[in-house]
């Protein structure tokens, strides 16, 4: 069993003073973030913004997985990393910078492609998952597992200039709510082929981040039954209704099967 931790080191109050002064935090919070084991699907662009703000943050343990390397295109964006990182697995690079910003970090490297076999297994430790893949198959198996073992979601994608954020949770859509089933292999671009405006993931993994605090500490107003539209390039930011979809073939309408 994890070993819990019930307070706070003299040098933790004085390194997250501005989240003790929070009433919405305040030392409970900053247990409860100590406490808290979060799984990032993706060490890529959005992955870079959550891993290191979840760090900063005093979120315990962040679990990474990406099967990737680092490679010299991803530097336009993916601000995890530098050119002495390139050729490097990822998540052993993020883990080196994530422990250099904080030492008391847990970072939990998993070095494998997800997929059907070992989505649920990887999924099961975590309290809540934030899916930063480039990979819509990936997705939709990291969603599945989700589901199945009701475990909160926090979604978000990007594409040229534009990107979208929604949390996924009990009594609300799913992915497959959306898109019973993912396009067949050769429907869609492979992101490699796909341009993004470099600060894009940046907007949008923040944002991401944002949920999944808000989600650790139980406050706020969350993303749930509605996603958030971001246009980099107008900057504007818009959102629609995310109903649950009652003849989803994987959770019934948010009953989470």
């Amino acid at each position: 069993m994890e070993e819990m931790h019930v307070s706070l080191t003299p040098g933790e109050r004085q390194r997250f003073k501005r989240h003790l002064l929070l009433p919405q935090v305040g030392e409970e919070g900053q247990i409860r973030l100590k406490n808290s084991r979060v799984l990032i699907a993706g060490a890529g662009g959005l992955g870079s913004p959550l891993a290191l703000y979840l760090a900063a943050a005093g979120v315990g343990t962040i679990g990474l997985v990406d099967f990737d390397r680092v490679d010299v295109t991803n530097l336009q964006r993916q601000i995890l990393y530098g050119e002495q990182d390139v050729g490097e697995l990822k998540v052993h690079a993020a883990a080196k910078r994530l422990k250099a910003m904080n030492h008391a970090v847990h970072v939990e490297e998993i070095p494998r492609r997800l997929d059907g076999d070992n989505a649920q297994e990887i999924v099961s430790g975590y309290d809540l998952v934030a899916d930063a893949l480039d990979d819509l198959a990936a997705r939709y198996v990291l969603n599945d597992a989700c589901v199945k073992l009701h475990k909160p979601e926090v979604y978000g994608a990007i594409y040229e200039f534009s990107g979208q954020v929604a949390v996924f949770d009990e009594g609300t859509a799913c992915l497959r709510c959306l898109n019973p089933d993912p396009p067949e292999p050769g429907e869609m671009i492979a992101s490699a082929d796909v341009g993004v405006l470099g600060v894009l993931p940046g907007l949008v993994g923040c944002i991401q981040a944002a949920e999944v605090l808000k989600m650790l500490l139980g406050t706020g107003g969350m993303l749930k039954g509605r996603m958030l539209f971001i246009d980099a390039l107008q900057m504007r930011f818009e959102e629609m209704e995310l109903p649950a979809n009652p003849r989803c073939p994987l959770c019934g309408g948010g009953l989470r099967r």
